[in-house]
């Protein structure tokens, strides 16, 4: 059977006004600072009693003092309520300016090629944020998580997120070394990928991806095997090189390997294109000064690489 729950109301109501009245010991001048009238005062103050269940003050026509529970009220209440206060003005400051913590979870492979060029600029640009980089491969929720946003493929980005593009478009590239090319042979068409060592990902829900190609303008999944599976590309991409097989990767991940002559793409004309790299975070509602100031500064850094 469901129960009906309600919130507390009122635990707060009429602490200010008492705290006024203790500190001036008058309800006239008590009114005055918080700009209401006498009368108003007064029944904020009955009304506080009634909940405590202790009368706070005595009153005369002359002059206002503390009972000995209003004595031990102040004592608990007054800096309870400063901090209140305090808490307050510290929330206000970074609902203003972009300043405190700014949590990112990403997946591993992206910190070094995209993420640390962002970042110190970033970081030199709004002194007063700190940024915390938590690298996971796995698609962490970020709301509960605590995270401001995520880095992710486009392909793993919920309806429900709003979404900042980091990269364009880029092919699904499958790279081998050349030794192990020479050793094994170049693969020319996607059933030649039977023949050969594959190193393959495992999903963060448990399933091993297949590899994507295009073939005649039509999407076709390979599935394929081989010695390893990996959970990241930084260590598919390290096998490859090591000549234990080819790799499926990300385009831009492999091109200082295949540049440096480590690693050579095959199967080029079959090639498909990923979405990009999103930033991605949950609500333009939502957005505190520190995330702003992170999009703003992304959009700005993926415009001048556009137009360059």
């Amino acid at each position: 059977m469901k129960q009906n729950f309600t919130v507390r109301q009122g635990a707060l109501d009429g602490v200010e006004a008492f705290l006024s009245v203790a500190q001036h010991r008058s309800f006239r001048k008590a009114a005055a600072e918080l700009g209401v009238t006498p009368s108003a005062m007064s029944q904020a103050v009955r009304a506080l009693e009634e909940r405590v269940g202790a009368v706070l003050f005595i009153r005369t026509t002359r002059s206002v003092g503390l009972t000995e529970a209003g004595e031990r009220f102040l004592s608990r209440a007054k800096p309870a309520f400063e901090e209140l206060v305090a808490a307050s003005e510290v929330a206000r400051d970074l609902g203003q300016r972009p300043a405190g913590l700014l949590r990112l979870t990403v997946p591993p492979a992206v910190v070094p090629i995209l993420l640390e060029p962002l970042i110190a600029s970033f970081c030199q640009a709004f002194p007063e944020v700190e940024v915390e980089v938590a690298a996971n491969e796995e698609l962490v929720d970020i709301a509960t998580e605590g995270f401001d946003a995520g880095i992710r493929l486009g392909q793993f980005i919920a309806a429900d997120m709003v979404a900042v593009r980091l990269t364009p478009p880029f092919p699904l590239m499958v790279v081998g070394s050349p030794e192990y090319l020479h050793r094994r042979g170049r693969p020319e068409r996607i059933d030649d990928l039977r023949q050969h060592a594959c190193i393959r990902i495992r999903r963060s829900d448990g399933s091993i991806a297949p590899w994507s190609f295009l073939s005649a303008q039509k999407p076709i999944e390979a599935v394929v095997s081989g010695p390893l599976i990996a959970h990241d590309f930084p260590t598919m991409l390290g096998a490859a090189v090591e000549h234990m097989g080819l790799a499926q990767v990300p385009e831009p991940m492999a091109s200082g390997l295949v540049k440096a002559g480590k690693l050579v793409r095959v199967l080029e004309a079959f090639a498909t294109l990923a979405p990009g790299v999103f930033l991605d975070y949950p609500s333009r509602h939502q957005v505190m000064p520190k995330l702003r100031a992170f999009i703003d500064h992304v959009k700005s850094r993926t415009d001048a690489t556009e137009n360059s």
